[in-house]
């Protein structure tokens, strides 16, 4: 194949790239100035942190659910990957600020794991079950012991997980820049040799920050398919905020040039299946904790299904799945890039409700309105302006194509679009 160049500036981002940085930086500032108010002021300092660690499972959702799309596109081709994947990169290229968020919630564990310690709730919260109780402290104490310096086992294992995403995803994107200069290559083959153990990887580490981060804050609780719920409902996420970025591309060259109806049906169809692996993830877990009736299982669900929490289970029930899976079945729905994007942002908001379920009711018996739940927005809005304005810094630093891949240029003439 001939060495097909194309022009560096006709790829790179439209300037409503710049506009939307610009404007997540402000909000991103002004919010987070906001919520460091509110964790300062000794009232809202408690519920801060509950807001916090909601916000960021969120958005790292989005930036791990975008590696693992990334990483399923390496692996399997398709013109579908190959029009998001510079804007996947740039969302995992946010690992490092996601590192750095997370300071916070080591910072606030006391106020998350109902006082973290042995001279406090957390571990107290178990007495009647010694088992357990050795367990939890040998899984959730600290690394060490004697004079020996040592990490509480969160944290460390936290700087593991960080430690293992940011690699991979440096790794990747190290690769990709390679081809953004002649000459034309193709490096599938060094993509997939670490994208097929990378998707196991993913898979384990984020199974087990899920357990220290979400799963402990119910020391009695458990569930073996946890970690496939949050995978698949981090993927979903991912999903369809490029489904949104993409329509707000496509108003402008180069996107428009490249986005076709077939690869935006490609992307909707993506969407429909991982909202059916969530259902079908959530039933099977709740239909087998509930077949089971051991009082220590049950008790989650009996929670979030009493008192006022039933109605957010509903919701979720109705808008998180029934709604869009059957808006989803329709293929001109798909196919129509203006329509889907309403779609993607309602389940946006729906993966964010479904976190707020799953967290706040280690905290709250019953869902009434109280103040406390505003941080529940400006937390998360913070941090979300500052993820998107880095997202949209990282974006416009590359072309939104790698160039000199030999399946870029095929895909530019199955688009019909003229390259050099």
């Amino acid at each position: 194949m001939s060495a097909a160049r194309t022009n560096s500036s006709k790829w790179m981002a439209p300037e409503i790239a710049h506009v939307m940085y610009q404007r997540a930086l402000a909000v991103g500032i002004l919010f987070g100035a906001l919520s460091l108010g509110l964790a300062i002021y000794p009232y809202t300092r408690e519920q801060f942190f509950h807001s916090y660690l909601l916000g960021f499972m969120f958005w790292l959702g989005i930036t791990l659910g975008s590696m693992a799309f990334l990483m399923i596109q390496h692996l399997t081709g398709g013109m579908w990957g190959m029009v998001i994947r510079r804007p996947l990169e740039a969302a995992m290229k946010a690992l490092p600020l996601m590192g750095a968020l997370f300071v916070p919630i080591g910072v606030g564990i006391p106020y998350l794991y109902s006082g973290y310690g042995e001279s406090h709730g957390w571990f107290n919260a178990v007495p009647s079950d010694g088992h357990l109780w050795d367990l939890s402290r040998a899984y959730m104490q600290r690394w060490g012991h004697g004079q020996f310096l040592f990490l509480d086992g969160v944290i460390g294992r936290a700087i593991i997980y960080f430690v293992i995403w940011i690699l991979m995803a440096w790794t990747l994107v190290r690769w990709s820049n390679e081809q953004d200069a002649p000459p034309v290559q193709n490096l599938s083959p060094r993509f997939r040799r670490l994208a097929a153990p990378g998707l196991i990887l993913y898979a384990f580490t984020i199974s087990f920050a899920a357990i220290d981060w979400v799963m402990s804050l119910d020391p009695r609780w458990f569930s073996t398919i946890f970690g496939f719920i949050i995978i698949v409902g981090e993927c979903l996420s991912a999903m369809c905020l490029m489904v949104i970025l993409e329509t707000v591309l496509s108003r402008e060259e180069p996107f428009s040039l490249w986005l076709k109806p077939k690869e935006v049906h490609d992307h909707g169809k993506l969407m429909l299946t991982f909202i059916m692996l969530h259902a079908y993830f959530s039933f099977s877990q709740l239909l087998i904790i509930w077949a089971g009736n051991l009082p220590m299982e049950i008790r989650f669900f009996l929670r979030r299904l009493e008192h006022g929490w039933g109605w957010v289970g509903l919701f979720l029930v109705l808008f998180h799945f029934a709604v869009p899976f059957a808006l989803l079945l329709s293929r001109p729905l798909k196919r129509n890039p203006h329509r889907l994007i309403k779609v993607a942002g309602w389940l946006l908001f729906a993966r964010f409700v479904d976190l707020f379920w799953y967290i706040e009711p280690t905290w709250h018996e019953s869902f009434t309105w109280q103040w406390g739940y505003l941080l529940d927005i400006v937390v998360p809005v913070a941090i979300g302006g500052l993820w998107l304005a880095y997202f949209f810094h990282n974006l416009r630093q590359r072309p939104l194509l790698p160039e000199y891949d030999m399946h870029a240029q095929e895909f530019l003439d199955y688009a019909g679009v003229a390259h050099d």
